[in-house]
């Protein structure tokens, strides 16, 4: 949705005495009458006898974004991207958080690209669903197969989104 307000530093050098009219008529402006206005690059006004010729420059017009959405307009296309996260998003997207920290263990391990390895998982109800869900996904890409454990000591947890954090360790089979 757009907004569009009279932008009085040019306006009100060239039509002081008729700002008030002028707002009113900015403010009363529809979306279809905004998207006039911006593909006419202005509009004319008849204001109590004095013609008055509005220029984009004479508006400030912006996009009011949606709760949940993220919006974005240039010349005759807006496009909006719902960023709402479910459940089944947030699941997928820690899936491929785990594949990229398993791929970072393997280099970082010195393992070959062709190791086919254990993944040790630490237990944790906040990568459960994902682990579950996608586990197939996770060993096709990391060539393993996955333990789940009660525990792991000596590994650090990392962060893989804020506020979900998982122990991991990897071991050649």
């Amino acid at each position: 949705m757009k907004n569009v307000k009279p932008n009085f530093k040019t306006l009100g050098k060239k039509y002081g005495k008729q700002m008030k009219q002028i707002q009113a008529y900015f403010t009363n402006m529809s979306q279809d009458e905004i998207h006039a206005f911006e593909k006419n690059n202005g509009a004319h006004l008849n204001v109590d006898g004095v013609d008055v010729e509005l220029t984009l420059e004479d508006a400030l017009i912006s996009t009011q974004d949606i709760p949940g959405w993220a919006v974005t307009s240039q010349d005759d296309l807006t496009v909006a991207l719902d960023m709402t996260i479910t459940d089944e998003l947030m699941q997928e997207g820690l899936a491929r958080e785990i594949v990229n920290r398993v791929q970072n263990l393997r280099k970082t391990g010195g393992f070959e690209v062709t190791d086919r390895i254990e993944l040790l998982i630490e237990k944790n109800d906040k990568i459960d669903a994902a682990v579950k869900q996608y586990g197939d996904y996770i060993c096709n890409e990391t060539l393993a197969t996955i333990t789940e454990v009660d525990a792991l000591d000596g590994v650090e947890a990392e962060e893989l989104v804020e506020g979900v954090n998982v122990k991991l360790k990897i071991q050649k089979k």
